[in-house]
């Protein structure tokens, strides 16, 4: 089976290389996203994905945009029996998707119809969910609401972040990955149509996204610290100054103090109260210095109870 693979960053990296290993499959071109500064510096560098193709010597396309003319008759040159699409980054348009005879299906890191979208594995934990999973589905017109071919669970566990939880379904992604293309292939394949009346989407997420607002209960700051780790981080103010904070435990004492307040510092970290609860802070980024744990930091910047943040 010919196989044209779409896909840009680290999660789409397991898939490629499953597929790259499988006899039964051949991967005829890894279309990826052009070169983009990356880091502090703004250095121009490549995606993962394509990193990881070139490396094994599988021929790359990095289109500006995925439907342009000249993209799709390459395409179309190419003579794909499907279409692979894994975090690729591009709306993908019908002319593409009319290419290859099995047509195309993705690798979406939620149990749809819930959290279609950008940034499905960020709300998850944000949205304090027990359970996420994988999806396979084809690809349609409309974001992530094409038929599913197969669906498989995974328990979120209670530390987890963005950072842990993604590379582990990553993995769950390439596994299943392989079990719908051995059904296709063999025409075993079901079509399952999406409830709509379920379907949640979620957007792609901006800074803002990550700033702390006091006022909501402990256990929801805590949940979006762990779902907004790495990007875009969580983040409040001290003194006119930016703190990132990556990693906090909830407190069940109650408070009657303003949201925001310090009311207490120990040498496990400052305990800040919220709308509900009180949370402390762990691990945490002062602006323009290397992550600490809460207790490192406050042995360089002494916080005094009653002291506000945001």
């Amino acid at each position: 089976m010919r196989v044209l693979f779409m896909g840009s960053g680290d999660v789409a990296c397991p898939a490629l290389e499953r597929l790259l290993k499988h006899p039964d499959y051949e991967v005829v071109m890894v279309v990826t996203q052009p070169d983009k500064p990356k880091g502090r510096n703004r250095k121009v560098g490549a995606c993962p994905a394509k990193e990881f193709a070139e490396a094994k010597g599988v021929p790359v396309m990095t289109p500006e945009r995925i439907g342009a003319p000249e993209a799709v008759d390459e395409i179309k040159a190419l003579h794909p029996d499907i279409i692979v699409v894994a975090a690729y980054g591009q709306y993908i348009k019908p002319a593409i998707l009319a290419v290859p005879p099995l047509e195309a299906i993705n690798i979406h890191p939620s149990l749809l119809p819930k959290y279609r979208g950008a940034s499905p594995i960020q709300w998850a934990l944000a949205n304090g969910e027990e359970e996420t999973g994988v999806t396979i589905l084809y690809v349609s017109s409309e974001m992530d609401a094409g038929d599913i071919v197969l669906q498989r669970g995974m328990r979120i566990d209670p530390d987890d972040t963005a950072e842990t939880l993604t590379p582990r379904l990553a993995k769950l992604g390439a596994e299943l990955l392989l079990e719908a293309l051995d059904a296709i292939r063999t025409g075993t394949a079901q079509r399952k149509p999406q409830a709509e009346d379920e379907a949640t989407v979620v957007y792609k997420l901006e800074k803002e996204a990550g700033r702390i607002d006091w006022t909501w209960p402990a256990t929801v700051i805590r949940n979006r610290i762990r779902g907004f780790t790495p990007w875009p981080g969580c983040f409040t103010t001290w003194n006119g100054r930016l703190l990132k904070v990556l990693k906090a435990d909830v407190l069940s004492e109650s408070t009657t103090v303003s949201p925001g307040t310090v009311i207490r510092c120990d040498d496990k970290g400052p305990v800040i109260a919220t709308g509900q609860g009180s949370l402390r802070l762990l691990s945490v980024q002062p602006e323009g210095k290397k992550v600490m744990s809460g207790a490192a930091f406050l042995c360089g910047h002494p916080l005094a109870q009653g002291a506000v943040l945001g």
